[in-house]
């Protein structure tokens, strides 16, 4: 039995497992391989349009009949700046010259919105169970609308600041998200990266803090870090990287290559892929141009100049300006069915807090 049923109660899933939302590497397929699993699936909606958004449902409705998490950002969009955009360009010229592009050549834009109106509408049309957020909430009318809809707010919290700051403006549930989280930092009151506690630490600490109920993430890969996240104070868990080597994940061969072969000391933060800092498995921008590089223009337009270097190397199959997001645990990733891997760690969870409480 799990210690703490306030999220199955609230989510009405299966396990209290939530599959991460991961931007560019999966879509309603892998939404529906976990909900068969019993997890709680999360489509991640910062990369899509409002009517992508809203055919991707209607894929995972007629598939499965449980409850989804639509995931959005919500940070504060920043115009590009050209003097900059044009200095990143530059830096990144001897790879353009590498691959025989043309840096003059336009460009399409990055493409990472922050919630707004518009994809509100989508959220009251298609009333999803469970809406979660990036980079702290979206404005107190978008958080009223989006509860007046029936869903369920979650957001994340890389201290305990934001997860009080999270609880007293509308968070129904807060995911304490510690330093060693693959993917982008979810903080917000702070930009400071050197100052984010690590999941084992987070997670007692913003338990005691708030009374609604705290998803641990970042670093958990198998049962011994879900039945550990219990024993901290844990009503669930979200799990990402555990997922990307699964089949139905859309993560390309290369990539998946990198991912099988990382170490515990693959992973780094870094801000040269999209402006802001995130986790992911060491390429060769990373490495030659950060990790952290203050050319990086602001987020997301650092990516817009990485775009047709990423599509070039991509079809040598090489991942050198591949957003390789994964957290720290990432060498404990299977190769395992979305749906199997699910029933697998809720086994093995179940298991060790048996052992615990015997």
């Amino acid at each position: 039995m799990w210690p703490d049923r306030r999220l199955l109660d609230l989510f009405k899933t299966e396990f209290p497992i939530v599959l991460a939302p991961m931007a560019g590497v999966m879509d309603a397929d892998l939404v529906i391989a976990a909900a068969q699993g019993g997890a709680l699936g999360s489509l991640p909606c910062a990369m899509i349009s409002a009517e992508k958004a809203r055919e991707q449902v209607n894929i995972i409705r007629q598939r499965v009949s449980a409850p989804v998490n639509l995931n959005f950002f919500c940070h504060k969009a920043v115009d590009a700046d050209p003097k900059r955009e044009a200095g990143w360009r530059a830096r990144l010229g001897a790879y353009y010259k590498e691959l025989g592009l043309d840096p003059s050549a336009p460009v399409n834009v990055a493409n990472r919105a922050p919630f707004d109106a518009a994809y509100c509408a989508v959220v009251e049309e298609l009333k999803p169970e469970v809406v979660s957020f990036h980079f702290g909430l979206p404005s107190p009318d978008l958080v009223r609308r989006v509860k007046a809809a029936g869903s369920i707010v979650m957001s994340s919290a890389t201290t305990v600041k934001e997860a009080i700051w999270l609880e007293e403006n509308g968070a129904d549930v807060i995911i304490a998200q510690g330093a060693e989280a693959g993917g982008h930092r979810g903080m917000f009151l702070t930009a400071d990266i050197a100052e984010q506690p690590g999941t084992f630490a987070l997670v007692p600490q913003v338990v005691d803090a708030v009374k609604v109920p705290v998803i641990a993430a970042g670093g958990i890969m198998d049962g011994r870090g879900i039945a550990a996240a219990f024993a901290l104070g844990a009503a669930g868990v979200q799990l990402g990287t555990a997922y990307l080597r699964c089949p139905e994940s859309k993560v390309i061969a290369p990539a998946r290559v990198a991912l099988a072969q990382a170490t515990d000391e693959s992973t780094v933060i870094t801000n040269v892929m999209t402006g802001r800092p995130a986790r992911g498995v060491a390429n060769r921008t990373m490495r030659e141009v950060g990790p952290i590089s203050p050319d990086a223009p602001a987020f997301p337009h650092a990516a817009t100049a990485l775009g047709p270097l990423k599509a070039a190397a991509e079809k040598l199959g090489k991942v050198d300006f591949t957003n390789l997001w994964a957290g720290q645990a990432v060498r404990m990733g299977r190769e395992m069915p979305a749906a199997e891997l699910t029933r697998a760690l809720a086994g093995a969870a179940l298991a060790r807090m048996g052992q615990m409480a015997g």
